[in-house]
């Protein structure tokens, strides 16, 4: 990691922009920016937010979402996490909270306008991007937003490099029940790019 990679990081790591929304939510919990990337990285996962279990953790995709996201990669834990090949950029870097219902919030907007184009100059060597969930595919895919199966069904049609997929939430395990489709034919695709750019 260079100087300029450093710096970054540094000043991602002390973001204190939405601490006062945080300790409005019902988790009332302070910021810790989560992402992993280094310049040399040709894939990369463009999600939503943060959860819980990746707040307490600070390690990105630390739940049964990684598992599955890792499973329709192909890839294991080692190479999921270095960052020398895989950039893990959310939309938004902390943890957003709970509302009232115990829901996740959505993702605030101010980060990925403060820092986004910064930290994705700083990855020059990017070949594919997935993009996760509607947050993601509204900020890295032009045109009027659809939803997500029409945005997944059309990924043939899509931008060269650019992936959308479905969160790997096991709360989607009925969409992959109804949208066969997709592992039968996206999860392959994915797993050959992902083997050919992390060897």
């Amino acid at each position: 990691m260079d100087a300029g990679e450093t710096s970054l990081a540094r000043r991602i790591a002390g973001c204190r922009l939405c601490a006062e929304e945080f300790s409005a939510t019902a988790t009332a919990h302070e910021p810790r920016p989560v992402l992993r990337a280094e310049a040399s990285a040709r894939i990369l996962i463009a999600g939503q937010a943060p959860g819980m279990r990746v707040h307490n953790t600070g390690l990105p995709f630390n739940d049964p979402s990684g598992d599955r996201l890792r499973d329709w990669m192909g890839i294991d834990r080692e190479t999921f996490y270095d960052a020398s090949r895989i950039a893990i950029v959310p939309m938004a870097f902390c943890f957003p909270g709970y509302d009232a219902r115990g829901a996740d919030l959505p993702p605030p907007r101010r980060c990925a306008r403060t820092w986004r184009a910064e930290v994705l100059a700083g990855l020059p060597r990017i070949e594919l991007t997935l993009v996760i969930g509607q947050y993601a595919q509204g900020w890295h895919l032009p045109g009027p937003r659809r939803g997500v199966t029409q945005t997944v069904a059309d990924w043939r049609a899509g931008l060269p490099g650019v992936l959308p997929l479905p969160h790997p939430s096991w709360r989607n395990t009925g969409w992959l029940k109804r949208n066969p489709w997709f592992e039968a034919e996206v999860v392959p695709w994915l797993r050959a790019s992902v083997a050919r750019l992390a060897a």
